[in-house]
């Protein structure tokens, strides 16, 4: 896994949402880039869907209406790809998710600061594939454990 690094970060707010309000609607669509090692992170009312890359490699994550669960969805595959290939994306996504979860927490935290209780959400990871191996549901613990 990466070392988070917080200046490699940016974040940006749409759709009305602010650093502090509100919780729902609150999408946050998280992207990269493989050449400077760059996260960007939108947080906005509906997910970035412009950010988005033919590598389908970004982490999407929204709040249940009560903010006691904090769902997430990675994109491993839908056929395109061959298990050998969705395998590979699995694990790189198993092993880049805790940085994921830190840039998420690091980029709201002012949210965080206001609503201290977000830190005790459950963190569900939906890995979306065609294959059944790979297209699971996990709890991934707390944001508590995410803190940069």
């Amino acid at each position: 896994m990466s070392k988070f690094q917080p200046e490699r970060l940016s974040v940006e707010h749409r759709d009305g949402i602010t650093p502090t309000t509100p919780i729902i609607p609150r999408c946050y669509t998280l992207t990269h880039s493989d050449t400077t090692g760059q996260l960007f992170l939108t947080i906005g009312a509906h997910y970035a869907w412009d950010q988005l890359n033919s590598m389908r490699d970004e982490v999407l994550g929204t709040w249940t209406p009560n903010g006691d669960f904090f769902h997430v969805y990675v994109y491993i595959d839908q056929g395109e790809y061959n298990e050998s290939t969705a395998a590979k994306r699995f694990d790189i996504f198993r092993r880049e998710l805790p940085l994921a979860l830190t840039a998420i927490r690091f980029g709201d935290r002012f949210l965080f600061n206001c609503y201290p209780s977000l830190d005790q959400a459950s963190i569900v990871i939906h890995f979306m594939s065609a294959y059944p191996q790979f297209a699971k549901q996990e709890k991934w613990g707390t944001f508590r454990t995410f803190s940069a």
